[in-house]
């Protein structure tokens, strides 16, 4: 019987389409990933990928045993949620995936209050700005300004995370609007919602720089950069900036709690959902 952990190694290579890249998923180095997947070769007798310079490609066998794979991971991932699901209540460890804006600004400063309630349980908080998968075990619940539309997933909606326009009190054109330069995303994040309003707001004004997170266009507002599209509870909180007025659509992210289906009767799970719930509805209630 071949060795599960090189099995997982070879499909992380088909995922990631490269020794390094899947050395980078699994978190560990380039040589185990090629060490276990030649053992995993040698224990099936036979090439399973073709390793070109900068990729790797599957063998017709490869793609094969690839989708065979792909189903027992599949299992052993459900094999994970049910025991998961069964364990003890309000013991363990839960990881919670949400955007860098809320793990930073509102779910960092709820996690003494949490510890208070739930002093058996170590929560997780990861900052991810991408969408990870609750099937393959990433995270046990996940955060998402989006409405969620993955399969198997238990989704709600929590609130509604309002944006307003900042700049500091000491911004040289605070009161001369035809004069704001706008902090914006850089042009890699175009497509984002938020960037969308801002420009429309902007209305063909200057940029004055352009950034990848809110956290930095908190700061660069602060600093007196220029004009930036703030979450109302982040720019309302900070006595170093003044929200401003403007023409044009108000915009708001919807905030959803998502856990996979498998998941939603762990009383684990369940009582860190609803201090959630809670603790968004206070501070986002629709």
């Amino acid at each position: 019987m071949f060795d599960w952990e090189n099995l997982r190694v070879f499909l992380a290579v088909a995922q990631a389409g490269s020794l390094s890249a899947a050395a980078r998923r699994l978190k560990v180095d380039h040589a185990t990933v090629s060490r276990r997947l030649g053992a995993l070769e040698a224990q099936l007798q036979v090439r399973l990928v073709d390793r070109l310079p900068r990729a790797c490609q599957l063998t017709e066998v490869g793609q094969r045993v690839y989708e065979v794979a792909t189903h027992m991971e599949a299992s052993a991932f459900a094999v994970e949620r049910i025991t998961r699901a069964g364990q003890s209540p309000m013991t363990g460890r839960v990881t919670v995936s949400a955007p860098p804006v809320l793990a930073s600004h509102f779910l960092a400063g709820q996690l003494q209050r949490f510890r208070q309630a739930y002093p058996r349980v170590q929560l997780s908080i990861a900052s991810q700005a991408h969408s990870i998968s609750l099937g393959r075990r990433e995270a046990d619940i996940a955060v998402r300004l989006f409405r969620p539309t993955e399969p198997d997933s238990v989704t709600r909606k929590v609130g509604n995370m309002p944006f307003a326009l900042y700049a500091s009190a000491h911004y040289e054109h605070l009161r001369q609007p035809e004069q704001w330069a706008f902090i914006a995303y850089e042009s890699g994040l175009a497509d984002m919602p938020h960037q969308q309003w801002l420009m429309a707001v902007a209305q063909g004004r200057a940029l004055a720089c352009e950034v990848s997170d809110i956290t930095t266009q908190h700061q660069a507002a602060r600093a007196g950069a220029g004009v930036a599209g703030l979450p109302v509870f982040i720019g309302d909180n900070d006595p170093a900036l003044q929200r401003l007025p403007f023409d044009g659509e108000p915009f708001a992210r919807e905030i959803w709690l998502v856990v996979h289906a498998d998941l939603r009767h762990s009383p684990l799970l369940r009582g860190v959902m609803d201090f959630l719930v809670a603790a968004m509805g206070e501070a986002f209630g629709q």
